[in-house]
């Protein structure tokens, strides 16, 4: 029995032979579970000791900066790439065609560079004492020229008759790019922009081959130092804090692009736009809101 045109209700031998995979499924992942606790309990990994150093104020104040540091990193390169973004997508849907061939080698330059190569250049070459400054530009470059894309194709979207209304108005490139093109692209580009956000977001983890004190060299550098409990350093805590921390933080950002997406969505319900009067062959006045004509009864007023 057909559910659907795309879709066929499984029958009875499909439904026992999907339970069976699923059963299997089930018990491969779980013993592969056990398998990694019961390799992580052998190590001694899971003793009580090594997590006694997160209850020490110094440790947390430690965390604490990373973590600032981490947020701060985020914001610049965040901001620096929507607007290095908005450059180049302007340069790329440019009329003149030596702006729109140098943005398109811009962009595909620094979309096919491997982020940390270009980040650990940047610091060898020209930030040699500011780190901080090395993995943003490193971050700006790089999710710049992707957001580029991203504003790019959601501008090339927006239905061809939309631009040819407003040129036929009388409108301006600029006038027709910034009032009509891109209030109705934002809406469409939003889940891309904030999905290469939180990239950006988990990219400032990189800042830790530069030496740069961010949240992950934090935590690395503290397994480290720390004394062993019986030989074992606590690397899978350093894991489960800070990789809790940005599991959360990216949460967040989610998070709060599904509240903005949301309220995009409810700003474009209102009342309906009044509709003009229909005008018949036989002269006659029609109100297509259903409430009648102009006339005294609420019927067609003849002229």
């Amino acid at each position: 029995m057909s559910g659907s045109v795309l879709y066929d209700v499984p029958g009875p031998r499909a439904r026992v032979r999907n339970r069976v995979y699923g059963v299997l499924s089930t018990v491969a992942i779980l013993g592969l579970i056990a398998f990694l606790v019961h390799r992580l309990d052998v190590t001694g990994q899971f003793q009580a000791g090594l997590w006694d150093d997160y209850e020490y104020t110094e440790t947390q104040q430690r965390i604490l900066d990373g973590l600032l540091t981490t947020l701060k990193t985020f914001a610049l390169a965040a901001v620096f790439s929507l607007v290095l973004g908005a450059v180049l997508a302007a340069a790329r849907l440019s009329d003149h065609r030596p702006v729109r061939w140098a943005a398109t080698v811009v962009v595909e330059f620094f979309r096919a560079m491997p982020l940390l190569i270009m980040i650990f250049l940047l610091y060898a070459a020209v930030f040699t004492t500011q780190q901080m400054w090395a993995l943003v530009i490193g971050l700006t470059l790089y999710n710049g020229s992707v957001q580029a894309e991203i504003f790019r194709s959601g501008i090339n979207a927006v239905p061809r008759g939309q631009s040819e209304a407003a040129y036929a108005l009388g409108l301006r490139k600029t006038q027709v790019m910034t009032s009509v093109l891109i209030p109705q692209a934002v809406r469409s580009m939003l889940p891309s922009i904030i999905s290469q956000l939180v990239v950006t977001l988990k990219d400032t983890s990189l800042g830790f081959i530069i030496l740069y004190e961010e949240l992950l060299f934090v935590g690395k550098s503290f397994a480290q130092q720390t004394q062993p409990v019986n030989g074992v350093y606590a690397f899978i805590p350093m894991v489960i804090v800070f990789g809790s921390i940005y599991i959360l933080l990216c949460l967040a950002l989610s998070s709060l692009a599904t509240w903005v997406e949301r309220r995009t969505q409810r700003s474009r319900k209102g009342a309906a736009p009044a509709m003009a009067p229909v005008v018949g062959e036989s002269g006659s006045v029609t109100d297509p809101g259903g409430h009648g004509g102009s006339g005294a009864g609420g019927g067609t007023t003849a002229q």
